[in-house]
């Protein structure tokens, strides 16, 4: 079992940034890839970004959020960050972080199937 829980989602201006973490406890030994995904009211729950998280740290991004968003992650204190910079208003929405515990091959790190834990989201609102 790994419980995640993110924080940091607030509201920005455009143009402004804000930093999301997402601290991990339970077995997290077990977790591979950590991914943030992202859900609008009304539409689809959309792939953000992911890291590998027992390994070399590989990073992938969505082609929306690329040059903006970074992710980073602090195995020591199990967290797993996603900044955001040059927010847009279309960039509202919850944002979850997920753990991938089956070591999926990084083409599939955008598949929310891919991952076996989900944490409660946090809201994350850009103003114009």
């Amino acid at each position: 079992q790994v419980q995640l829980v993110e924080s940091g989602g607030g509201s920005v201006q455009a143009g402004g940034s804000l930093r999301l973490s997402c601290a991990a406890s339970g077995r997290t030994f077990g977790i591979f890839t950590m991914g943030w995904f992202r859900q609008a009211p009304g539409k689809e729950r959309d792939f953000v970004a992911a890291i590998n998280w027992s390994g070399g740290g590989s990073t992938y991004f969505a082609d929306s959020v690329k040059g903006r968003f970074t992710v980073s992650r602090d195995n020591a204190e199990n967290t797993v960050y996603l900044q955001m910079s040059s927010l847009r208003p279309e960039d509202t929405a919850v944002y979850y972080c997920a753990a991938d515990s089956g070591g999926h091959t990084i083409s599939l790190w955008e598949r929310s199937t891919s991952y076996d834990y989900w944490g409660q989201g946090t809201q994350v609102t850009v103003s114009r």
